[in-house]
């Protein structure tokens, strides 16, 4: 394959939008779609429904909107939790275990 032939040929004006935010921006793409819209300078053009864009993703808008729909985001949460607890009380064991090992030792040199 030649470099001519690398690119595809197929690059028109295509409308995304993001249903969950109510946003849509025109680009070129070679995406394919059945549906069509009419944008609004009058021209009809292929329709890609997308799920996340940059209007309701929390990396781009600055604020958190979790779209959970499993409960990871909670599960998650509660694994983060229980490691936390896990940590402090493993911490905690070991101090006592120190303590009760310097006791030990200062009354061996007595």
């Amino acid at each position: 394959m030649s470099k001519k032939e690398l690119h595809p040929k197929d690059y028109r004006y295509v409308v995304f939008s993001d249903e969950a935010a109510g946003f849509q921006f025109l680009t070129k793409s070679t995406a394919t779609s059945e549906e069509t819209i009419t944008w609004k300078d009058g021209n009809t053009y292929p329709l890609v429904k997308v799920q996340i864009s940059s209007a309701s993703h929390p990396f781009f808008t600055g604020e958190e909107k979790i779209i959970d729909t499993e409960g990871r985001v909670d599960r998650f949460k509660a694994r983060a939790e229980k490691a936390k607890q896990l940590r402090e009380s493993l911490g905690n064991k070991v101090k006592k275990a120190a303590k009760e090992t310097e006791k030990k030792q200062a009354k061996d040199k007595k």
